[in-house]
């Protein structure tokens, strides 16, 4: 979904598992889906985490803790690794999760999550721990996301740590731009250089 980051403010999920993968964020069976629906990747986000074998929500899963809530998900060291496919940043976003926390992401799904309109925040490992211990402690921690400085704050503790963002990525975030609005918006400087380099 296309919206503008700017500064985000959230209670988070936590997900402290490290090497989560792109066949456990979307399982493989749902490449197969003919539809680019958000509801129904997001339906399935974590989908054998989250449901038992008949259907049912799974009551120890963390999204279905109506403890936890928000648009921020909290995950272990080297989240969205295995397969490269998009299909899991079409859940991360279907779901409602507009940012990622993690201490690394496979550079792949991290990609696909900025060009999905999620917005991937690496963090020291130290910062990571803090950020788990503060939302066990109460589920109700708030993390503030300053996309123009470059910071993700625990509101808990008001630790701060700055973050890497690609300039061009950043530019397209901001303004609600994907990689194709972004050609359009300069399409006059286009033609033009077209004409004078004819």
């Amino acid at each position: 979904m296309k919206q503008k980051f700017d500064i985000i403010k959230s209670t988070c999920v936590p997900l402290p598992l490290e090497n989560v993968d792109t066949d456990q964020i979307i399982p493989a069976r749902f490449l197969k889906a003919t539809t680019r629906d958000e509801k129904f990747f997001g339906d399935n986000l974590f989908c054998d985490w989250r449901y038992k074998k008949d259907g049912t929500p799974n009551p120890d899963f963390v999204l279905n803790d109506p403890r936890y809530s928000g648009c921020i998900l909290v995950a272990g060291k080297n989240f969205g690794s295995g397969s490269s496919r998009e299909h899991a940043a079409w859940a991360i976003a279907g779901y409602g999760f507009r940012v990622v926390i993690s201490s690394f992401f496979a550079d792949i799904h991290r990609n696909n999550e900025l060009n999905n309109f999620v917005l991937p925040v690496m963090v020291s490992e130290g910062f990571l721990a803090e950020l788990f211990a503060s939302i066990k402690a109460d589920p109700k921690t708030e993390v503030k996301v300053d996309v123009p400085a470059q910071t993700v704050t625990n509101l808990a503790t008001g630790r701060s740590e700055h973050f890497d963002l690609n300039g061009y990525k950043k530019y397209c975030l901001m303004n609600g731009l994907d990689d194709i609005d972004f050609l359009l918006e300069s399409k006059d400087k286009i033609e033009a250089w077209e004409k004078a380099n004819a």
